[in-house]
């Protein structure tokens, strides 16, 4: 099969690996790797591979990690002799697999796209089913599996318009990458449709497998210290930020002061390595902030930052409202509603969701978000909450009563079943 797109991609991999040394030591230098294990980066890894089946599962960062936990969870239970591998891309992320301390889960990040760091990885792993999430598609290192005869499977599948456009494109590319697995399930029916398309034959709608994964309970003792620090303020919660979207968000809380001093907002970066970045936007804004990581508490000042990991559950559970972040700027997507809901926070997000169109079309339909394009409607939208006036709980749960379930069992069927049937 042709794939010219393909061979270039493998030519420029090979030209530019020198590059891709320099830049992963920049980024160790800038707080975005891990310097003592900066050797994963190149496939040289320091733990050995135990003995038995190995399951790898690649995930991107926080999201498809959470995701892929339940899944190695309920694959770990049922292959007590496996081990799983999750590789994923972020400190964030690794941490955040490291505080779960599953048995027989091992964590590593993963090899740069390079021919020979792949192979040098693999070699290693021998895994004997590779799991893939969401778009993370990475062509030297799916072909060199598949070279390998690893069964491959892509759970969760999800590509925007712009994204499935980009593949169409390059079709032979698109059809010999997405061809090589040997099962796909995708998130919602854009993608099974635009999939299909590309690959020549029907790609199952397996359902979002990230309404099914949710976060873990807060520490009961954690939320009545937090519930005791805020006391009867107003708060809200600005969940998952990215760089880009604090000033418009800080913004909007300068706006609420004006009418409620005593307000709260808990602003949760995405990637709490970036709390310096963010805590500069609020000064300049004029918003003195907590540190939760040095484990100060409001009293008093404005902005509590949660520049830690693992506690999003703890913020939904303070907060009666919740403003999703990752929706203020194109090109991120938006981030995940349903954790929010299911604490019972009423949702805020800005227009920016084509990642989630499908959860956010549901809640559209039953009027349970409200949209917010600039600091001073959002500001009116938090205040708005805050009375009552907007968005009722209610709402939301009948939402999330009308997603569609399901999608965690058939993965599930799935991986077992090529993990059964073993290499061909």
């Amino acid at each position: 099969m042709s794939a010219p797109g393909l061979s270039l991609y493998r030519l420029a991999a090979s030209a530019l690996k020198p590059a891709a040394g320099w830049l992963l030591n920049k980024r160790a230098r800038d707080g975005k790797e891990d310097p003592a294990r900066l050797n994963e980066r190149r496939g040289d890894a320091q733990i050995l591979r135990p003995q038995g089946q190995l399951i790898w599962i690649h995930a991107a960062s926080v999201g498809e990690s959470q995701m892929a936990l339940t899944v190695a969870e309920a694959l770990l239970a049922r292959h007590e002799n496996a081990h799983v591998l999750i590789t994923s891309g972020t400190l964030t992320s690794a941490s955040l697999i490291a505080r779960r301390g599953l048995d027989r889960l091992i964590h590593q990040f993963p090899p740069v796209d390079a021919p020979d760091w792949v192979n040098a990885f693999l070699d290693h792993w021998r895994p004997d089913l590779a799991v893939f999430t969401e778009s993370e598609l990475w062509p030297n290192l799916i072909l060199a599996a598949k070279a390998r005869g690893v069964p491959l499977a892509l759970m969760n599948a999800r590509m925007n318009r712009k994204s499935l456009e980009g593949w169409a494109r390059w079709p032979g590319s698109a059809k010999t990458l997405l061809g090589a697995f040997d099962w796909i399930g995708a998130a919602d029916q854009r993608t099974a449709d635009g999939l299909s398309r590309l690959i020549g034959c029907p790609v199952e709608k397996a359902g979002n497998l990230k309404l099914e994964c949710g976060l873990p309970a807060p520490d009961p003792e954690a939320l009545k210290a937090a519930q005791d620090a805020i006391g009867e303020r107003p708060v809200f919660v600005a969940a998952s930020t990215h760089e880009g979207e604090e000033a418009l968000i800080a913004a909007a809380h300068v706006e609420i002061l004006k009418s409620r001093p005593d307000a709260l907002m808990i602003l949760a970066p995405r990637h709490p390595e970036r709390a310096e970045a963010v805590a500069a936007v609020l000064n300049e804004h004029g918003l003195p902030q907590a540190r939760r990581s040095q484990r100060e508490t409001p009293d008093g000042k404005p902005v509590w930052l949660a520049d830690t990991l693992g506690e999003m559950a703890l913020w939904y559970g303070l907060c009666p409202v919740a403003v999703i972040a990752g929706s203020f700027k194109p090109g991120i997507g938006g981030h995940n509603p349903i954790e929010a809901s299911r604490a019972g926070a009423l949702v805020i997000t800005g227009p920016h969701v084509d990642s989630f169109s499908d959860v956010y079309g549901v809640y559209d339909a039953h009027e349970a978000r409200l949209i917010a394009e600039t600091a001073e409607s959002l500001a009116r939208d938090v205040v708005t909450c805050w009375q009552g006036r907007a968005l009722h709980v209610r709402d939301a749960l009948a939402a999330l009563n009308a997603l569609p379930g399901g999608a965690l069992p058939l993965t599930l069927s799935h991986l077992n079943r090529l993990l059964d049937q073993g290499r061909p």
